[in-house]
């Protein structure tokens, strides 16, 4: 998962497969011996199928469903401050550092909801310009 701890580049455009935008990936957990096997698969408005108003991305952990819903807020505020939308790859990449943060430190989840403040946190993290 190097690729997510490595500052990205200014804009991370939407090329090849959706699936495809971040590579499989493990995660050690720190509180167990076990290692989570992570495959990003998708995303999509989280408003037309849970009436949130969030990005939902999917990833398969250990062949389970996960999503990681992105506070859209955060999509919000990121273009007010950059002049420009966050591209999907680029929430993707968001999403699969938020889940690897989490898989460390607790136990799997089917939904998480990242906040908009945590969201906006993770694109600095990450070196989203």
């Amino acid at each position: 998962m190097a690729l997510l701890r490595d500052p990205l580049p200014n804009i991370l455009p939407n090329t090849g497969a959706m699936s495809d935008f971040v590579g499989a990936f493990d995660v050690p957990s720190k509180l167990t011996d076990q290692t989570y096997h992570c495959r990003f698969s998708h995303l999509w408005n989280g408003v037309a199928t849970r009436h949130s108003d969030t990005v939902d991305c999917k990833f398969f952990v250990d062949g389970r469903g996960v999503v990681v819903g992105l506070a859209h807020p955060a999509f919000v505020e990121f273009r007010a401050r950059a002049g420009r939308d966050l591209t999907d790859r680029e929430a993707s990449f968001l999403a699969a550092e938020y889940l690897r943060e989490r898989l460390e430190q607790e136990e799997e989840h089917s939904l998480y909801d990242v906040s908009a403040a945590a969201a906006l946190g993770l694109i600095e993290k990450l070196g989203i310009r």
